[in-house]
């Protein structure tokens, strides 16, 4: 079969069958444990590896790894909310398994610099301080001034490059250089007691990077000969053909929006992608355009990019926002957050005509420099509605070569297999169908089905004696960040919420007196959302006043039980009369 090519339809996809450990005894399962079971107590020189967060959707990176009591973290990631999750500002991974053993973690290490790698560190270290974090130099800086907005002023943050090796309880750790859609991305090499474990973190194999720096597949090799014996490689592209497109091919695509453009120009990538807007910078240069950043976190990662030496911009290209007045449309370029469609990003307020100083004409150009992620594509398309209904043109990824993702394909995910040829898989990073098609590439080069472990958080990995053994699953649920509250907000709340949004809210009031057994007053219903007319309800009224004063002469006497009479009344009544199910509040006072 061609490198590059994808298994066949025919081929099974099903999931792996894993040898278990369950107390004495050991049978066949099925991954993908759907309830907590508690593992077995982890016996000597065993490693154990929990995903907390990850594996399943694209977010909230986490990897514990434990050994011989210590417990070393790889990321610290944050999932960004869908609109099935009204309110929340954050994800954060399950954090419950290791907040009573904060004292055994002898470091976290992270292998890059994006948010869904980094921006739960805040919250981890707000529940133990002193927790050493190892990284690169570019990663680390985005980190600390991340820490400081969250007013941890004197985190112990150690800088590491390619070439390191850090000894710590327990574990030998070595750093890889590799590719990635950020400067500075490192993989991880994890030796233990119990073998050595590869983190490929996120990474690609671009032969021909802005920054020289290529992903050190030699390396990768040397310890693959001397030995991997769990492989946890980057799922994300697993489902797609062939290698990844380099950074360089998109180019001629900008440099041809650069020369249509006959008014202003603004270009939407992430954050974070130095390289994209290096190459914004340079067009701009050769296109006579100045260039200024639109919103906070574009505007902080690209001074701490220049800083550090990372971000190349020529003299007298940047300008301030306040400057654009001043400055021909046709002459400037703005460099914008929001290419996902969030909801209060730059690009999204400009959609929506919101924006305090951008504001969009007919004949403007729109650049979408930037991928989906996946559960973004509704926010993204609507984003895309508005700014065409505003009257730009706007140029994405569907219909331009203008974007090139930052992780590996299936042929290269294949040509590692080939080089570092491990004893055993374990897909990370991907919703599960990429775990799933991340595992069926490592079967295609050779490596045993039984070998191959495909889990999501929360399920616990023993690797012992070169096997790997799905032995439990710990809770490894989703931390709402809501506001200032952090794991306050439940599934249920969100649920409530989304009842409230989608099929309005009905408030129902009656005053009674248990003792004499009579409606005092009401009841008086009031609606949110769900139809302009409360006359709807009169017919109702009369029925749940019966209702309610046949409970009160049965001798129902608490109020509770009294709501619920309403509630089922009223709840079968808008059923159905009119095929809804918004939230019902009885409020029942006894006088």
């Amino acid at each position: 079969m061609d490198r590059g090519a994808l298994p066949d339809e025919s081929v099974t996809t099903a999931p792996y069958a894993l040898r278990t450990q369950h107390g004495a005894g050991t049978r066949d399962t099925i991954a993908g444990m759907s309830t907590p079971t508690l593992p077995p107590k982890i016996a000597r020189d065993t490693l154990r590896v929990t995903p907390l967060g990850g594996l399943g959707d694209v977010g909230r990176n986490m990897t514990s790894f434990e050994i011989n009591g210590k417990i070393l973290l790889v990321d610290c990631g944050v999932l960004f909310p869908d609109e099935m999750q009204p309110g929340i500002d954050l994800i954060l991974p399950g954090f419950d398994s290791i907040r009573d053993r904060l004292d055994d973690i002898v470091g976290l290490v992270l292998t890059h610099g994006h948010e869904d790698h980094i921006g739960a560190v805040p919250f981890l270290l707000k529940l133990r301080e002193d927790i050493p974090i190892y990284g690169s130099r570019l990663t680390l800086a985005l980190v600390r001034k991340k820490l400081k907005e969250h007013k941890i002023h004197n985190p112990e943050l150690r800088i590491v490059d390619h070439d390191s090796r850090e000894p710590l309880d327990g574990f030998d750790i070595e750093f890889i250089a590799v590719n990635h859609s950020i400067p500075d991305a490192l993989a991880v090499v994890l030796r233990t007691a119990a073998g050595t474990v590869l983190h490929t973190g996120d990474f690609k194999m671009d032969q021909l990077p802005l920054d020289g720096r290529i992903t050190d597949l030699r390396r990768f090799a040397q310890v693959g000969v001397e030995g991997v014996d769990l492989f946890l490689t980057d799922s994300t592209n697993s489902e797609v053909a062939g290698f990844t497109t380099s950074e360089r091919e998109i180019q001629p695509a900008i440099e041809r929006v650069f020369a249509s453009s006959r008014q202003r120009l603004i270009v939407a990538c992430f954050a974070s992608h130095v390289h994209r807007v290096q190459q914004v910078l340079n067009a701009a240069v050769r296109h006579g355009r100045k260039v200024a950043y639109i919103g906070r976190s574009m505007v902080n990662n690209m001074a701490i990019a220049k800083e550090l030496g990372y971000l190349d911009v020529p003299e007298g290209v940047l300008i301030d926002i306040k400057q654009l007045d001043d400055m021909p449309r046709d002459k400037v370029v703005l460099v914008s957050t929001g290419s996902q469609g969030e909801p209060l990003s730059a690009l999204s307020r400009i959609a929506r005509r919101e924006h305090p100083v951008i504001e969009l004409e007919a004949g403007d150009t729109v650049l979408l420099a930037s991928s989906l992620i996946p559960g973004n594509e509704t926010a993204v398309s609507r984003v895309i509605n508005g700014l065409t209904e505003l009257g730009a043109n706007v140029v994405h990824k569907g219909n331009a070569l203008v974007h090139v993702s930052g992780h590996a394909s299936a042929g290269e995910l294949l040509y590692c297999y080939n080089i570092v040829k491990p004893r055993n898989v374990m897909p990370i990073h991907g919703e599960y169908r990429h775990l799933n098609a991340n595992a069926e590439l490592a079967h295609m080069t050779g490596i045993p089905r039984e070998n191959i472990v495909v889990v999501t958080d929360g399920e616990v990995v023993d690797l012992a004696d070169g096997c790997v053994d799905v032995v439990g699953k710990v809770n490894a649920d989703y931390v709402f960040v809501d506001g200032q509250t952090v794991g306050e907000t439940t599934e249920d709340s969100l649920q409530d919420r989304r009842i409230l949004g989608e099929e309005g809210f009905i408030s129902v009031i009656a005053v009674v007196n248990t003792e004499s057994r009579m409606i005092v007053s009401g009841p008086e219903i009031h609606t949110r959302g769900f139809l302009p007319d409360d006359s709807i309800f009169d017919g109702i009224k009369e029925e749940i006043a019966d209702e309610l004063a046949g409970a009160l002469s049965d001798g129902v006497d608490q109020t509770h039980k009294l709501q619920q009479v309403i509630r089922r009344k009223i709840g079968r009544w808008v059923n159905k009369k009119h095929r809804r199910r918004p939230m019902i509040v009885p409020v029942v006072v006894d006088t």
